[in-house]
């Protein structure tokens, strides 16, 4: 029996709790079995984000990208062969639903870790601290940092809070506009429908490798986002071990490796050291 399916019998054991008064928390992990435990993985990824997480083509089921190379490393590392792991795309909007209802075991899918996402989700890592950037079009040479963009439109993807993160974190006022994925964005950038896209510099990257003539990457980053491991709720079992894999991931080299496929052919300036875990509780 696939975990997710275990999983989904704990949702269950939850809203019995909630009926009876009792603790949740002892209700659902009294009986729930660690990712430690599972002989296969269904991990959601993002579908339509070039080098991190992209379908092959429409409807395959293939994906790839550095998302879901790190995925395929973690899951070798709790020994769980790579024909037993299932890849689902998901976009940001869906990751909390789709990991809480048990659709997927575990989300990489440029899932930064914020205070509000650990009230519902355990995180390992992050696998990787990226920054939050600008992508314009290539003649918008006056845009050269986010205090340019004010005044401008700048899209995110549904979900992200990559817009806050400019009006409410660096106090720029920007109309911000959203699409339901950051490919979306981008098509609103090529047509002129918006002025700038704005989020992880990765993210950004992967996009501007596919059309470098169409865009300028402005390459003047602020904010640190910390992409996290998205785990079942209180499963410190699966986040250890995940955590372990990281761990290793970069002290043998691969997660430069796995950077340098990816990203080594833009102006990206990567980390290649190990990321300060948050912690699992």
């Amino acid at each position: 029996m696939r975990f997710r399916h275990r999983r989904v019998a704990a949702a269950a054991a939850l809203a019995a709790a909630a009926v009876l008064g009792l603790p949740a928390c002892s209700a659902v992990l009294g009986g729930e079995e660690s990712l430690v435990d599972a002989d296969s993985l269904v991990v959601g990824v993002k579908y339509d984000q070039p080098g991190l997480g992209l379908e092959t083509a429409a409807g395959s089921g293939e994906f790839e990208g550095f998302d879901v190379d790190v995925a395929r490393y973690i899951a070798d590392h709790m020994g769980i062969p790579p024909e037993n792991v299932e890849f689902v795309g998901l976009n940001s909007a869906e990751r909390e639903e789709m990991l809480i209802s048990g659709e997927v075991d575990m989300v990489v899918a440029t899932y930064s870790i914020t205070p509000a996402r650990r009230t519902q989700v355990t995180f390992g890592g992050p696998y990787y601290v990226a920054k939050q950037d600008v992508l314009v079009s290539a003649d918008a040479t006056d845009i050269q940092g986010a205090r340019d963009l004010e005044g401008l439109s700048v899209c995110q993807s549904a979900g992200s809070n990559s817009v806050a993160r400019i009006t409410e974190g660096l106090g720029i006022a920007v109309e911000g506009t959203e699409q339901e994925t950051y490919s979306d964005c981008i098509e609103e950038l090529r047509s002129g429908s918006v002025d700038a896209v704005s989020t992880d510099n990765l993210i950004l990257a992967g996009f501007f490798a596919q059309t470098p003539d169409a865009f300028r990457f402005v390459n003047n980053p602020f904010t640190d986002e910390k992409y996290g491991v998205g785990l079942p709720y209180g499963d410190t079992e699966a986040c250890e071990a995940v955590n372990k894999a990281i761990s290793r991931m970069y002290q043998e080299g691969d997660a430069a490796e796995m950077l340098d496929h990816w990203f080594g052919e833009t102006d990206l300036e990567m980390v290649h050291s190990v990321p300060q875990f948050e912690g699992c509780d």
